[in-house]
């Protein structure tokens, strides 16, 4: 672990994997009502938290503050401990710190919390300095509203410029949620990673299995629905080289499932993986990621067999 990690931030570096709520209330790209069920979502949670995976991340926009909400029904009816990370969403007429501040308490009411462990900022404005919103999460972390602080989808530069903002107030940077898999490792390829690594931010890796890619179950004949087909489908045709590494791998590590590899390669990359899950089968899979790790000759060739998806 970096020397640079403080004590503050260290409970992300406790959890091997993450449980992300994307699909909790989002019916554009998870088809939300259509095959699962809030009780569905909620039996998923439970498994998971017994299996030890207890951080969940949320945002105000997915399902329109839906997931927030479910998450907050969920957690009013368990005693084990959770950690909680939602996102602020960048709105063109959100500017000012104040409004991070006022999207956050928005957030805690739909949780039914007091603060949250981690606050995010989404992605970065095209229209609002880095600076304004690194100020706006000092704001909450000020006022005890976020016990830590970080940000999603921002390069090397932009993360610096956040990173610099709160090092002002003495205040780590917790975190970058980005989309990594083995079929985007940009992250890692670009120095992003080890940037990451030297400053002791967290890399949370969300979509960690391409958006069920990584599952085995779709193909040029049988694709994803929806907006996930669009972005994946032209590569359906050459990905199954890499599903049967995968399938191989596994059978190696005791009969592990592609999921569970893609999941553990992440986990050997040194990020924090938060795949998503509707049902009891899904938790169940992804806590089943853990306790395990892929030989170094087996992240490798995984490596390798990935290297014409990704940038």
């Amino acid at each position: 672990m970096s020397a640079e990690i403080s004590e503050s931030i260290r409970f992300l570096y406790e959890s091997e994997i993450g449980l992300g709520a994307w699909s909790w209330g989002d019916r554009m790209v998870w088809n939300y009502g259509k095959g699962y069920t809030d009780a569905d979502i909620e039996d998923g949670f439970k498994i998971s938290l017994e299996n030890h995976v207890n951080f969940v991340d949320t945002a105000e926009v997915y399902g329109n503050g839906r997931s927030e909400r479910l998450l907050g029904q969920f957690l009013k009816r368990t005693k084990t401990p959770v950690i909680v990370a939602t996102k602020f969403f960048p709105m063109p007429w959100r500017w000012t710190k104040a409004t991070v501040v006022r999207a956050l308490r928005h957030s805690l009411e739909r949780l039914g919390l007091e603060g949250v462990d981690l606050y995010q900022i989404h992605f970065p404005s095209p229209l609002v300095p880095i600076e304004n919103y690194a100020e706006g999460l000092a704001s909450v972390h000020k006022l005890g509203l976020a016990r830590a602080v970080g940000v999603s989808n921002y390069d090397k530069n932009q993360m610096q410029r956040a990173y610099t903002v709160l090092a002002k107030y003495d205040i780590p940077l917790a975190s970058n949620q980005v989309e990594f898999h083995l079929l985007n490792r940009s992250a890692e390829k670009s120095g992003l990673l080890a940037r990451c690594q030297e400053l002791g931010i967290r890399l949370i890796a969300y979509s960690p299995l391409a958006m069920g890619l990584l599952t085995g179950k779709y193909s040029s004949e049988n694709p994803p629905p929806g907006v996930r087909s669009g972005k994946y489908g032209s590569i359906l045709k050459d990905l199954q080289p890499l599903i049967r590494l995968m399938t191989d791998i596994g059978k190696d590590n005791g009969s592990k499932t592609t999921s569970q590899v893609a999941l553990n390669w992440c986990i050997c990359k040194g990020t924090l993986p938060i795949p998503g899950a509707k049902t009891v089968r899904q938790a169940e899979m992804n806590a089943g990621a853990v306790g395990w790790r892929l030989s170094e000759e087996q992240v490798r060739a995984l490596d390798v067999a990935s290297d014409r998806f990704t940038k």
